[in-house]
Formats: structure tokens, sequence, C-alpha cells
């Protein structure tokens, strides 16, 4: 069995956002054992997998991509979308565009304390289309 499904999250404000409820109602009822690919359309936003517990690691999250990544440098030669546009593509690429997870008992075999991030990059990113496949 495969099921795809694609999804449009809301606008979120630059930032890293939990989003596994959204994953797995989208998902719906899940197999017994299996696999499920979550997928971001886009090159100035990405997905990862972290603590789902404490908000501060969000704010971490976001101070140490921006450090790493800053705006306004002067280096960057692609800057046509504003001065967000050239680092969101950098972070994206940090942290990657698709995230496959096992499925077990018909959950996500996240651990304790794991969950699915969408880190929004952009300043006004928009509403994110998201692809969910299913193997099981």
């Amino acid at each position: 069995m495969i099921i795809q499904k694609e999804i449009v999250l809301p606008a979120f404000r630059r930032g890293f956002h939990l989003i596994t409820r959204l994953i797995t109602d989208a998902a719906g009822e899940l197999p017994e054992a299996g696999l499920i690919n979550v997928f971001i359309h886009h090159t100035s936003a990405g997905l990862c997998i972290n603590e789902n517990a404490d908000p501060t690691v969000r704010e971490d999250f976001e101070t140490t991509f921006n450090r790493l990544v800053p705006e306004f440098l002067r280096l960057y030669v692609h800057d046509c979308e504003g001065s967000d546009d050239m680092p969101a593509h950098i972070k994206s690429s940090l942290t990657g565009q698709s995230l496959t997870i096992p499925v077990s008992n018909k959950h996500l075999k996240l651990g304790v304390w794991q969950g699915i991030y969408l880190c929004e990059f952009r300043k006004n990113g928009g509403r994110r289309k998201i692809t969910v496949t299913v193997w099981g």
C-alpha cells in the first residue's frame, strides 16, 4: 500500500515550528509497519526532527542559524527577493527538504522527545506545500 497526499501548511513566521500533528493528521491512519516520507516543495524552508518539548530549543535554533548564515552580507549575489532570500536558501540546504520516518504499530516511530519541524527561513514565506507519502 502506498498513499500520497499533498498538504498546504498555513503561513508561519520565520523560525522553527512543530508540525508533527499537521503531518500525522494529513497522513491519516498509518499502517502497522512501514515508512512515511515528508517532502517540502520549497528552496527557502526546510524540515528537521528535533526536541519537541522545550520551546527554548526552537529559539536557540533560530539564533544559531541566524549567526551561521546572517542577512545583509555583501558577499551574496542573489538578493533580488530581499535580504533574507539567499540566507534562506543556504539554511534550507543545511536542514534538507525531506524526512523519512519509520512507522510502527500505526504510529510514527519518533523518539520520546522528537517532533517534526518546519524550518521557515523567510520573514514572509507564505503557505508551504508538503507531500506526505506513506508505505506500508
